[in-house]
């Protein structure tokens, strides 16, 4: 793959490093100048004339620098005449502004869609979208990857007794309905308002957990207020154990203080963002999405078929 070359923007360098690893590659050289005024200016330091480009850059704090510095990193690689270039997103910038819930509000993720594809990207490479239409928003292809299987294979080797697979709220049943067909278990969904950022009030219960190993599963962990109490909920429910899963631990504000007050036994997230040993929990369990992201980008490069990677995976 002498044609393949792939940059980190420097939002996660521990995830580019681990997928160049898994191809086999070296990751591309460039350097990432900083001005006294805190402008960004990459310099690509070898020829990528001719050459099938990734760049990896994920929404981590801070999410608008490292969302410039994308933008700014491809406009370097279209001026150094990459043949191909192709956003690797974990974390999708904005995901969760995917829609209109009041009057007067925007829509960031489709904003953010139009300036990446205006920088110059030929094609968008994500992990668990927060809501699957906002591929909807881009006007090139996007290959949509699920962590579910990599979640499941971690749980199944657990060998939990009595699961019952809980979706947050009906927005993840697919998610959840998915694990819960792999792990062969009952799935059940709550039903909750949102009463300000990060703030749900739980309704009511659909389906059983008295008695059950409760897993529930999420794309995010932000503050975990949500995820919190919902665990609050399930164990007043008559629910006996509890696990959590998440694709993006994004871990804001009040997030450990709140997990660490939790009766959850295990937290489990992927490397999507970069997790620092102070919000590192000892019941947390990180899984890395490397292995799934560096076979994604094999196969585009190789112009082959990214959906078989979930061949025989219940959809999402």
């Amino acid at each position: 793959m002498d044609t393949l070359k792939i940059f980190d923007g420097g939002s996660n360098p521990e995830l580019t490093l681990a997928i160049c690893r898994a191809l086999n590659e070296e990751p591309g050289r460039s350097q990432n100048i900083r001005f006294a005024n805190g402008e960004f200016c990459p310099i690509i330091e070898e020829s990528i004339r001719g050459l099938d480009v990734f760049v990896v850059q994920t929404a981590c704090e801070p999410v608008d620098s490292h969302l410039v510095s994308l933008l700014i990193l491809i406009d370097a690689l279209r001026r150094a005449s990459a043949e191909r270039i192709t956003a690797v997103i974990p974390n999708f910038f904005y995901g969760r502004q995917e829609k209109k819930t009041r009057g007067r509000e925007p829509i960031s993720a489709k904003l953010i869609a139009n300036l990446i594809t205006t920088a110059g990207v030929d094609r968008a490479l994500v992990v668990d979208l927060h809501s699957a239409s906002t591929m909807g928003f881009f006007d090139i292809p996007v290959d949509h990857l699920y962590a579910i299987p990599i979640l499941a294979r971690y749980l199944q080797g657990l060998n939990i007794p009595d699961p019952v697979v809980v979706a947050p709220d009906a927005g993840g049943m697919n998610r959840a309905r998915a694990l819960a067909q792999i792990l062969n278990a009952p799935l059940a969904i709550l039903e909750k308002e949102r009463t300000g950022t990060n703030k749900v009030k739980i309704h009511q219960l659909i389906g059983d957990v008295r008695n059950k190993t409760s897993i529930l599963v999420d794309d995010i962990i932000d503050t975990a207020g949500p995820l919190t109490e919902g665990i609050r909920f399930l164990e007043s429910q008559g629910g006996r154990d509890f696990y959590a899963c998440a694709t993006h631990a994004l871990l804001s504000g009040p997030a450990c203080d709140r997990l660490r007050e939790s009766p959850i036994r295990e937290i489990i997230v992927t490397d999507s963002v970069p997790i620092p040993p102070e919000r590192r929990l000892e019941n947390m369990k990180i899984l890395s999405l490397a292995e799934l992201m560096a076979s994604a980008i094999e196969r585009i490069h190789q112009h082959e078929s990214v959906s078989t990677l979930f061949a025989g995976y219940p959809a999402i």
